[in-house]
Parts: structure tokens; sequence; C-alpha cells
């Protein structure tokens, strides 16, 4: 049985997503009513009344701050991201950050801006201009990557062929992204460490109660005098007043980040980009494909990968019939969805279920179709929030 899923875009979404999408089986647009899906970049959903037939929410980029995820799990519906896709884009303009403020490539294009090409004594401006600007090569230097996700792993091999040494901090790194890291980054026990022994300090971290304002007075005073620091990550996760301070004091070189404001804009030792991190084609492509597969195969499979509310889980068909719930993790769960179909004589072939926090996540392969009776009684279970057949089309 085949059906036409119908997709929601609030965005300019790349064609290279949109194209993931095969249009005999999928309607996609600006103009889509009771949509089973939705694709969205930066448009704020806090206050949209999100129809109740969406069944999945993908975000063409890592944060999800413009989704209302806790009501989205409430639900029962995922909310996708695409986590690493535009990392190689972060990458370089990390880099560019720290070329930036190394050789005061900032200020020195102001300085040139300024000049009048009519000026006969130009040349001379400049030749005299130019020694307020010398700077400093990265290598040799030490670089201090916060967060060792994607990006921070490609920025710290990215430094490392710059010839700059490197310490790493993540207490929660990954085993993927441990074994992508270069073995020469040295693994530092602590934020404290990293501030105390890097000329250049870059973070990549999530902003989470546990990360805000992560970098505060006291975090500065541990900085080494006139290191730079560079802040891609979210603009909550460092304290713009001890910036400030630290900036005036002469105690940072440079801040450097991603998130212009009122608070920061104008003062000459920051240099503030327009949210420019992924704003490259080939990250806009990368995150646009890498959602949609993932909503694309939720939809017709069930399976659940980079979702920031669900548990990873993929199960490989082994029968036409599956169903999926997701439900609150709480005790008997599986039990009491095992006895509803056992009721009905359905013979379960395979059955994957995982947890994250309060969510609960299963897929099951039955041997055969299973009626509409069947899945109101699973929906019936209390702690049940949404259940999905999905048979092979």
């Amino acid at each position: 049985m085949s059906r036409n899923f119908r997709i929601l875009v609030l965005n300019q979404i790349s064609q290279a997503g949109l194209k993931c999408l095969p249009q005999e089986t999928y309607t996609v647009g600006k103009e889509i009513a009771e949509p089973d899906a939705i694709l969205v970049r930066s448009a704020d959903m806090h206050k949209m009344d999100i129809p109740a037939s969406v069944q999945a929410i993908g975000r063409a980029g890592a944060g999800t701050n413009n989704i209302p995820v806790k009501a989205m799990s409430a639900r029962g519906v995922p909310v996708f991201n695409a986590p690493g896709a535009n990392a190689n884009a972060v990458k370089e303009l990390v880099i560019a950050g720290m070329l930036m403020g190394a050789r005061n490539l900032a200020s020195a294009l102001n300085f040139v801006g300024a000049l009048n090409p009519g000026d006969p004594e130009m040349e001379r401006k400049v030749e005299d201009g130019k020694k307020h600007f010398a700077g400093f090569e990265l290598a040799g230097h030490t670089l201090g990557v916060i967060g060792l996700g994607k990006i921070g792993c490609l920025v710290a091999d990215a430094a490392i062929k710059l010839g700059m040494h490197v310490m790493g901090y993540d207490p929660e790194i990954t085993v993927d992204a441990a074994w992508s890291l270069p073995s020469q980054v040295k693994k530092a026990n602590s934020v404290a460490e990293i501030l105390r022994s890097s000329n250049f300090v870059s973070l990549h971290v999530p902003l989470i109660d546990a990360t805000r304002e992560l970098i505060d007075a006291a975090s500065i005073e541990q900085m080494k005098h006139g290191a730079v620091l560079l802040n891609f990550s979210r603009e909550g996760v460092v304290s713009e007043d001890a910036v400030l301070a630290a900036l005036e004091a002469q105690k940072l070189k440079y801040y450097v980040c991603d998130f212009p404001s009122a608070k920061v804009n104008g003062h000459p030792s920051v240099i503030a980009l327009p949210h420019l991190g992924a704003s490259t084609r080939e990250a806009e492509d990368n995150c646009a494909a890498m959602v949609a597969d993932q909503v694309r195969e939720y939809l017709e499979h069930g399976n659940v990968q980079n979702a920031v509310n669900f548990p990873n889980v993929t199960m490989p068909r082994e029968s036409n019939f599956r169903i999926a719930i997701a439900n609150a993790n709480v005790p008997n769960m599986v039990g009491q969805i095992s006895t509803a179909m056992a009721k009905a004589n359905l013979n379960i072939h395979n059955m994957m279920n995982k947890s994250r926090g309060d969510m609960a996540y299963t897929l099951v392969d039955v041997d055969s179709a299973v009626q509409k009776p069947v899945i109101d009684s699973i929906a019936g279970i209390e702690g049940v929030l949404a259940v999905r057949y999905l048979p092979a089309a």
C-alpha cells in the first residue's frame, strides 16, 4: 500500500534536499494543508499552530531553538536536525576568525577602507600605518577547543595542519568523535586547563543550562593575557559583560563571534560576523539532504536517526507489516504493547525498543496485516504518545 506524503516547507530549502523526496510519493510546498511533516530552517515555530497531522519536523541545520521541541515530544513527534552537515563551513570560518585575530585583519581593513584613493600621500600613509597592525603567526601557538563534536574535531585537525598545538576538552565525547580526533590533540581534564594553556580558545558546545555563560568573568580571569576568544557556538555560552570588561582591561586581545548584538557591536576589539557559520552553498545542500533523508526514512519505515528528542532506532525491515510506537519511558510499556498484539493473534517477527530520557520508541515487525482496532488498542495504553502503522509499499 503506497501513499502520498505531504511536506510543508517553512523556509527556502535547498533543492539538493528536496530532490531526496521523490515526486511520485511526496507533495512538497509552502502552502500544504494537513502536512505529514515540516521542513524548516530559521522560521520561529513557537507561536505556530502546528497541525495535528504532523508526524515529524526536520530542521535543516543543527540548532533547534526555533522549534517547540518539548511540545512535540508530548505529541510523540520527533524533531530531526543535521548535526555535522555544516561542520566544514563552520571550521573554515573559525580558522578565518583565528587569522583575523592573529593578524589584526579587521582593524587593518578598516584603516585601508578609510583612506582616500585620490590622496597623493596614500602610499606613504599605508607604509606608515601598517606597523600598527603587525600580528603573529598561528604556527607554534596553542588552540584550546571546548567541545569535540564534528566541528570541534575538524577545527582541531585544521589547526594542527597549520602548525598549532591543540588541546581539547569534552566530558561527553562520543565514540565516533574520539575516533576522528587527531592523535596530536592533547586531552585536557577541565575547561580551566584549556583556559590556562591556550592563546586561542574556540567554543563548540550546545546552549543548555550547563553551558549558559560557560565563559564568565571568573573563566576569563584564568585565560592567558592577550588571548583570543572565539565563539561560533551560541551567543549565550559567553557572558558579553565579562568579555567587554576583559577587552577594556586588555586581558583579551579579541572576541570573535558569529552573533552581533547591541552590546558588543562597535567595540574595536570585537569581530562580529552576521551568522555566517553555515552560510555556504555546500553546507545548505548538505543540511537539507541529510534532514530530508531522515524525515523520509521515518515517515516510510519508522527509523529514527539524529532526532534531538528521540533515541536513535534503526531496524531493517524483515516484514511488510511494521508498527512504530512513541511512548513515555515508564515500566511495562513493551509488555503491554506485546500483549495487545498477542490478543490480536499477531506474531512478532522482530522488535527494537530504546529510550532517551523520558522518551521511549519501539519498532515492531509482525508477520501479518494489522487491523485498525489493534492500532487503536495500542494507542489507548496509558503513556503511549503516538502509534503509526507502516505497511510496506
